[in-house]
């Protein structure tokens, strides 16, 4: 199996390569706005539809549970048809489960809702790797993936702020209906600069040797990519579903306090990402620099667990930690990178990518227990443990990687 990459093409226009990260970052940001389309809602569900706090996070299992196992089988499309059907079709199923969730009336209809979102966020990673690797010129990779990860981060910075606007003065039904009207939109727009977004396919040549579609699996690099995904964004779960609850429950801070802490945190994320794409592209080892920012951020949580820090300081230290995070996302995607073989971008961002999902589909459920006991801080230093862990993982791969 071989392939021409349009990775290997000479430096274009600037404009060029902006309009098409530009294009990629909004349909990254759109995606996760989705990821906050049900915790946002949390309390409201919980006081409506009388539920728990494991309860709430199965709904997030559900979410990520389908979005990893579809991301992983949407590499082998992406490699096969291209990104670009498979990225409108996407940002259509998240307008249909955002009116879904406008008319939901039970914990079932809930659920439901996660299942369409799961599987609308499934495409995002492979497709959207897949368009960068192919259409940016090589020397601006480092930026695409700082404006791939700062996009995402202000999509999730964005939601709190729509959410908690809308629902407040129209209601919360309306706020999902105008989730659906923003998808359209953007469907709309991703429509009318369908060019831009075309990427080349795996193409098979009978005189040459086929290699197994599955034949990347084997490499060990991938697994340790798969593990530091999926143990670093087990602390990113905890941030997203509970720490309002968290903050509220420690210190009594107001619903509008948390909720702007963990915009906050989205917004720091995004600063981050963007320092973080000078550092990506001067960097000789990027695993080093993840595990820098990894390990930095697993201190600031334990601070945060502690509860010594008071209300207004835990706030600000939990809002740093995205920042900390921030600066290693672009690092972190030049180091799949380079673990990633030539001709299976799709497969391999789809593979290990959902190793992100599997984390955030884990830990809502894991979290939600220790939640429901009360164990607040608990739930913050279990989080950074996560995170630590994450620190050799990526270490590991930089050393595989390097073999």
């Amino acid at each position: 199996m071989t392939s021409t990459p349009l990775d290997a093409q000479p430096i274009v226009p600037l404009k060029q390569d902006a309009s098409i990260i530009a294009l990629v970052g909004l349909a990254h940001a759109s995606s996760h706005f989705a990821h906050l389309l049900l915790p946002l809602m949390f309390p409201v569900f919980m006081k409506e539809f009388g539920l728990s706090y494991s309860e709430v996070g199965l709904l997030m299992t559900t979410f990520f549970v389908i979005s990893g196992f579809g991301q992983a089988g949407a590499g082998f499309v992406v490699d096969r048809f291209g990104a670009r059907p498979l990225l409108l079709i996407a940002l259509s199923i998240f307008a249909v489960a955002s009116v879904a969730a406008s008319m939901v009336t039970a914990y079932t209809g809930l659920v439901l809702v996660a299942a369409l979102a799961g599987l609308g966020n499934a495409t995002f990673h492979p497709v959207d790797f897949t368009i960068l690797n192919q259409r940016v010129s090589a020397p601006r990779l480092g930026y695409a993936f700082s404006a791939h990860g700062l996009t995402g981060n202000l999509g999730w910075a964005t939601a709190p702020l729509f959410f908690a606007g809308i629902s407040s003065a129209l209601g919360w039904r309306t706020a999902y209906l105008a989730a659906a009207v923003m998808y359209v939109g953007i469907l709309l727009l991703m429509v009318l600069h369908r060019d831009k977004l075309k990427t080349q396919i795996a193409v098979v040549h009978p005189d040459q040797p086929v290699e197994h579609s599955m034949a990347f699996m084997k490499l060990p690099v991938v697994w340790w990519c798969f593990g530091f995904f999926l143990l670093s964004t087990m602390t990113m779960a905890v941030v997203q579903s509970f720490s309002v609850s968290i903050l509220r429950a420690m210190h009594g801070v107001s619903v509008e306090a948390a909720t702007l802490t963990l915009s906050a945190y989205m917004l720091c994320g995004a600063l981050g990402m963007l320092v973080g794409g000078f550092v990506a592209t001067r960097a000789a080892s990027s695993d080093r620099v993840v595990a820098l920012a990894m390990g930095s951020a697993a201190l600031l949580l334990v601070l945060c667990g502690t509860g010594l820090l008071g209300g207004t300081l835990t706030m600000v230290v939990l809002a740093s930690t995205g920042f900390a995070v921030g600066i290693g996302g672009p690092s972190r995607d030049m180091m799949i990178k380079k673990a990633t073989p030539k001709a299976a971008t799709g497969r391999v961002y789809g593979m290990v990518y959902s190793g992100l999902d599997t984390g955030l589909a884990v830990a809502p459920v894991l979290f939600g227990t220790l939640m429901d006991r009360g164990w607040y801080g608990a739930t913050l230093m279990a989080a950074a443990l996560a995170m630590s862990l994450s620190v050799l993982a990526a270490l590991g791969v930089g050393r595989r990687s390097r073999l």
